[in-house]
């Protein structure tokens, strides 16, 4: 276990990312001007994306691929129900739902860092793992607007039942289209296709492009999120106590449930910390931009900071190396 604190923690990406905080604690003038954050993103979820549906072409699809992913979108649907409750405790309705879909969605540069710290242990892992960022990204923010929907409807501060949900789901037909068409959410999935449908052929051509530099954008990338995780920290306010112990709280539980689901599908340390990660990550990009829009009273000072500046860094810094030794304990892999 503290060997593999100790290679993330020094890890550059990770130690890039704590300069960034560091950065803005001490008030430096360090920037990175946009677009390239954005660009930087962009190029992360292609390469993710790309290299993930070349190794689907290289293992065809089965149905012990289907099957886990199904089973990861029901759960990514059923997570914001887990959290809501635990929320209410201090927010209100609005801020609640906005919060349990950050906690039931996913964080896409969580998993490309647990990608690469997996590489870096030479351990492997499946490609179809690429496609759960997508399709667990859409199902928790379906459940989160449904249920603000649905307990304001009603005029009472109390979860719905199931038939209630189910009786305000289909008018969200247009939430799955919006999430699925997003330019994120758009470019993964396009990536994969063209990974899948090309193979070892489209590997060999941009293999330079897509696996030499990656590691250097991902350093870049994570400098820019810590110093924007630093700023938002401060939006918390007088609940940080509650945020802090809640989205470390939310992170360990839900990782809890994605090594009893991995260990339930059979899947290798590998994969199984990989859906570990996914469980346990929030989202600080697709659901902002939503709930927004979708639950406008909802205030973003709570749900971002608690995704980017509490449970994003817990992650990458301890999640990391803690979820691959469960991972590792429950089937049986040397640690």
């Amino acid at each position: 276990m503290f060997r593999l604190l100790s290679d993330n923690l020094l890890s550059p990406p990770i130690l890039f990312f704590f300069l960034g905080v560091f950065g803005r604690w001490v008030r430096s003038d360090l920037s990175i001007p946009e677009p390239l954050p954005r660009l930087f993103g962009l190029y992360l979820l292609w390469a993710i994306g790309f290299k993930g549906g070349v190794s689907i072409a290289a293992a065809g699809l089965s149905w012990g691929v289907v099957v886990p992913l199904v089973v990861m979108m029901l759960l990514s649907a059923a997570l914001p129900l887990i959290a809501y409750p635990l929320l209410r405790r201090r927010f209100n309705s609005a801020d609640s739902c906005a919060t349990a879909a950050a906690y039931g969605s996913v964080s896409v540069v969580t998993f490309i860092t647990a990608a690469n710290f997996l590489s870096a242990q030479g351990i492997d892992y499946s490609g179809y793992l690429v496609a759960a960022i997508a399709l667990m990204e859409f199902p928790a923010i379906i459940t989160a607007v449904v249920l603000y929907r649905v307990v304001t409807s009603r005029g009472a501060e109390q979860p719905p039942t199931a038939a209630a949900v189910r009786k305000h789901a289909s008018s969200f037909g247009s939430l799955v289209r919006e999430s699925l068409l997003s330019g994120p959410v758009f470019l993964l999935l396009g990536s994969m296709v063209v990974g899948a449908l090309t193979g070892e052929r489209g590997w060999a051509a941009l293999e330079t492009f897509c696996e030499d530099i990656f590691h250097g954008i991902l350093v870049l990338f994570l400098l820019e999120a810590g110093m924007r995780a630093s700023e938002r920290l401060g939006e918390l306010g007088r609940v940080w106590m509650f945020a802090l112990f809640t989205g470390i709280a939310l992170a360990l539980g839900n990782a809890a449930i994605g090594a009893g689901l991995a260990w339930l599908l059979g899947m290798s340390a590998g994969d199984g910390f990989l859906l570990m990660i996914l469980c346990a990550s929030a989202s600080y990009i697709a659901v902002p931009a939503t709930m927004r829009l979708a639950i406008p009273e909802a205030n973003p000072s709570i749900y971002l900071p608690m995704a980017l500046g509490i449970t994003f860094p817990f992650n990458i810094a301890f999640g990391i190396p803690l979820y691959l030794v469960i991972m590792k304990w429950l089937t049986g892999t040397a640690v």
